[in-house]
């Protein structure tokens, strides 16, 4: 069995009229959270190196009448960059509620022939852009007592990933970034929570990594016995920023069916 459903499943009318900014969201998971984001009626900005599919999404979504859609090209590892694009987030609607990390590059490095400058150009894309988005928007964001930061994680390094060493040290660094950063931010009303994607089958992934032998072992090693797509992320996120996970701080979220 195979998930296609592509509206939204859940309506949060919290979301209506918020900022929302998304880092890599021109494709894959990313492309899902702006879809589900907009189809709530939120102004969602979404950062992404990747021009063509970034208008192109924007183009799709133009006829969507609640909320907008602004598209900024920009790479989340220089600083200046990000923090304008958040910022700009931020003159949307009602204002920045939810800076959402969701840019990520799982390139595959053999552990022998990691050199430091790989080692410090993953850590810049898979966590340093997760601490200086979530700095912007605490600053954005406390001054209204409300917000919700989602970092991604990943279930890579609980799994013992071949070849994804730095991702995975990145992944698991996650889970520590947001504990620490919901201590800091809770007197704030603003929550910070990890959300934990696991073997989502998107274009990218299909097309790089998994076959489909390794599709078919991977669903054998899940409780749900389907492909997990950028859509059933997306749901997870929908919550995660409304006003419905308003007790939910501090806390790492998993979307695998049930790998690990």
């Amino acid at each position: 069995m195979t998930n296609t459903s592509t509206g939204p499943n859940s309506l949060y009318s919290d979301l209506q009229d918020k900022g929302i900014f998304i880092s890599g969201g021109a494709t894959g998971i990313g492309r899902d959270l702006v879809i589900s984001f907009r189809q709530q009626g939120a102004h969602v900005l979404f950062v992404d190196i990747n021009k063509a599919a970034g208008i192109a999404l924007c183009q799709e979504l133009s006829d969507t009448t609640d909320g907008s859609t602004t598209f900024v090209e920009a790479d989340v590892t220089n600083d200046n960059d990000l923090e304008s694009a958040i910022r700009e987030t931020n003159e949307l609607g009602s204002g920045l509620y939810s800076v959402i990390n969701n840019a990520a590059y799982d390139l595959r490095h053999k552990f022998e022939d990691i050199t430091p400058e790989i080692f410090a150009s993953t850590v810049d894309v898979n966590l340093r852009h997760q601490l200086k988005a979530a700095q912007v928007g605490y600053e954005l964001m406390r001054s209204r007592n409300e917000g919700s930061i989602i970092n991604f994680g990943s279930v890579a390094p609980k799994m013992g990933t071949k070849d994804l060493d730095v991702y995975g040290a990145c992944k698991m660094g996650v889970h520590g970034l947001t504990r620490s950063m919901a201590r800091t931010m809770g007197p704030h009303n603003i929550r910070v929570n990890t959300l934990v994607p696991g073997c989502i089958l998107t274009p990218r992934q299909l097309e790089l990594w998994i076959s489909p032998e390794d599709e078919k072992n991977i669903r054998s090693l899940q409780c749900l016995d389907r492909r997990l797509i950028g859509k059933d992320v997306a749901e997870l996120a929908l919550f995660l920023a409304s006003n419905s996970s308003s007790a939910c701080t501090a806390q790492e979220f998993v979307v695998d069916g049930g790998i690990t």
